[in-house]
């Protein structure tokens, strides 16, 4: 069932639930209060027929006249008894009435009054005190002028009852459609996006409720698919680059080498051209393994000195990398702080991708490496005044294969930060990254101590 029906099924159950227990409530409160007006009517001509009956005898002729005819005008549609102490008919209508049993008497004698009613009337008894003896009188009256309105009353509220149920199921399907309105866009604009264009954001209404939180969660989840793509097409491509060059030279140097026969010396060099590339495909898998976290085993921690890692790496890039020049700087007083204790292997290609990514993107700009102490610790500061890594592009730094947004033509797979990250953690090395678009990025390595 779709939330459209439920809603307007569920909103038309409550207020259906509602309006019949207001109905009901309100037939019931009709009924008793109606009841209440006749027998307090019924009270007052109980009164009216002691003093018409009982005070002949100490009232003026003209005033008991007076009383007579009011009598008569109130009690034409009623039937009185006035009964005596011994419980018998004195006054009125001297037939008996089972209704008015010799218990009923006692307890109004007792109590002072009583009303109740009957399968077809209504009975009120009120005590009487003469100085001809204590009586009680009754009054009775036929309900079906009650009935009738009451059942009037009920076929009104059935009707109402009804044309109400209709009118709320069809603003309950009119709110519904409002309701759902936000729902329904929602759907059509997921609809349309496709593979290509996962970058497209869902218009959000700016209503400030659950809606505009779920277009800014499915919002969310379209960015991250996009970024996911993104960096999945990154991978392939550098799968593909990094196994195709040296899978091609192999095939092409064979294919020469197969065409006639070869001397020992020749073949001797084939071999050797030929393991240079698998040893290629090997680093690059060995890469891959530990990116992904496949490659657990012990890392060989040794000590060394990170200066020496530094002057190296220095004198490589500039053979890569027709960059800026290098200006490292060491401000350590304690030799024995430029010594520290993890993978020399794996640490010195950490730090060759981070310095490399700061020629790459320093637009000619130098580059420093601040070596000092902070405590016991080694410190390294690599600082370059360059491209910086926009606000929103830092999120993404140590996911692999993303790039920013603005690297333009420089060339690069998104591999050197993410696992430049991974080296550092599992050396124990604290690695924190600040940058801003336009000025530059600074990078904080705090080394253990030895």
């Amino acid at each position: 069932m779709k939330i459209r029906s439920r809603f307007t099924l569920i909103s038309s159950f409550t207020f259906s639930i509602v309006f019949i227990i207001a109905s009901i409530i309100t037939y019931i409160s009709f009924y008793k209060y109606t009841g209440k007006i006749i027998f307090n009517e019924l009270q007052k001509i109980c009164l009216l027929t002691g003093i018409y009956y009982l005070e002949k005898d100490e009232l003026p002729a003209k005033q008991h006249s007076l009383i007579g005819e009011q009598f008569k005008d109130n009690s034409q549609d009623l039937t009185v008894r006035v009964y005596n102490e011994h419980n018998k008919i004195v006054f009125g209508n001297k037939t008996q009435d089972h209704n008015i049993t010799q218990n009923k008497l006692n307890y109004i004698r007792k109590q002072r009054k009583l009303g109740f009613q009957s399968k077809n009337h209504f009975y009120y008894g009120n005590y009487y005190h003469d100085n001809q003896g204590d009586f009680v009188v009754f009054v009775k009256k036929n309900d079906a002028e009650f009935k009738n309105v009451t059942q009037q009353l009920f076929i009104i509220m059935v009707v109402v009852l009804i044309i109400g149920l209709f009118i709320i199921y069809i603003v309950s399907r009119l709110l519904s459609n409002i309701a759902y309105k936000p729902i329904r866009n929602i759907i059509t604009e997921v609809n349309e996006i496709e593979a290509t264009s996962l970058d497209r954001q869902i218009t959000s209404p700016n209503t400030k409720d659950e809606v505009q939180e779920l277009i800014e969660t499915y919002n969310k989840l379209l960015k991250r698919l996009s970024d996911t793509f993104v960096i999945q097409k990154n991978f392939i491509d550098y799968v593909s680059h990094e196994f195709k060059t040296p899978l091609t030279a192999i095939s092409g140097n064979l294919e020469v080498f197969a065409q006639k026969d070869r001397t020992p010396a020749e073949y001797n060099e084939m071999a050797k051209k030929a393991l240079e590339n698998v040893y290629q495909i090997e680093d690059t898998m060995n890469t891959l393994l530990m990116l992904s976290g496949l490659k657990t085993g012990a890392i060989e921690k040794e000590v060394f000195r990170v200066d020496e890692l530094i002057w190296d790496i220095n004198d490589q890039i500039p053979d890569l990398v027709n960059g800026p020049k290098l200006q490292t700087f060491i401000e350590v007083t304690n030799d024995k702080h430029l010594s520290v204790k993890g993978s020399s292997a794996e640490i010195r290609i950490a730090l060759y991708n981070i310095i490399e990514n700061a020629v790459k993107y320093s637009l000619g700009n130098p580059i420093k490496i601040h070596l000092s102490q902070q405590h016991n610790q080694l410190k390294i500061v690599i600082e370059d005044y360059g491209k910086g890594i926009s606000e929103h592009d830092l999120k993404y730094i140590h996911q692999t294969f993303y790039r920013g947004k603005n690297v333009d033509t420089v060339k690069g797979k998104g591999i050197g930060l993410a696992l430049a990250s991974i080296i550092f953690k599992q050396n124990n090395i604290v690695f924190t990254l600040s940058s801003k678009q336009n000025q530059g990025t600074v990078v904080t390595l705090l080394f253990p101590e030895l």
